[in-house]
């Protein structure tokens, strides 16, 4: 299966962000919207994936979306003066309740290699969200996180370069489409 979600924003929380695209635009686009399209973000991104043909609640979906938009009101929050709590209580309230749940561990398999166990996973990848959005927000990490430069894109991205000056999310899609258009005019 061909990768569907967008990764590479540097942390997990932040690719979760991704997950509503187009993100303040009239164009914006859910693309969490159902049980099978979480079960692929997390067999996608999240360290276990879903047994095939398990079936996600659609209160698990809700919770889901929900908790991205706590992830992302509390790392926009974050970037500002006010820090993380300039979010509110029920942002904050939502990301602690998900971080509380049980994550995938990781074990060492017979030949060496790491794998990941979960009784849940897809509650347990939106814990290890959680978590990281808290470890995010409270780091001096939190300085690095950039808004991409693309308006129509506006994904939020850590700015891991060393001048610390990126300015699109991925160079593959907006940076290529921005230096189009300069072309263009």
């Amino acid at each position: 299966m061909a990768d569907t979600f967008r990764q590479g924003a540097g942390r997990l929380c932040l690719d979760f962000t991704r997950t509503l695209r187009n993100r303040g635009t009239d164009h914006s686009v859910d693309e969490l919207t159902d049980g099978p399209a979480l079960s692929a973000w997390v067999g996608q991104c999240g360290p276990v994936a879903p047994v095939p043909g398990s079936v996600v609640p659609e209160a698990i979906v809700r919770d889901a979306q929900q908790l991205r938009e706590a992830v992302y009101a509390l790392v926009e929050a974050a970037r500002t003066d006010g820090g993380p709590v300039a979010a509110g209580e029920a942002p904050r309230e939502r990301v602690n309740l998900a971080a509380m749940r049980t994550v995938p561990v990781p074990a060492l398999g017979e030949q060496g290699e790491l794998r990941w166990y979960a009784n849940d996973p897809v509650t347990g990848t939106l814990a290890l969200i959680a978590r990281d959005a808290l470890d995010l927000v409270t780091s001096p990490a939190v300085a690095r996180i950039r808004t991409c430069a693309d308006p129509a894109c506006n994904a939020l991205f850590l700015d891991l370069s060393r001048p610390g000056r990126r300015r699109w999310c991925s160079m593959d899609s907006c940076g290529n489409r921005a230096k189009k258009q300069r072309r263009r005019t």
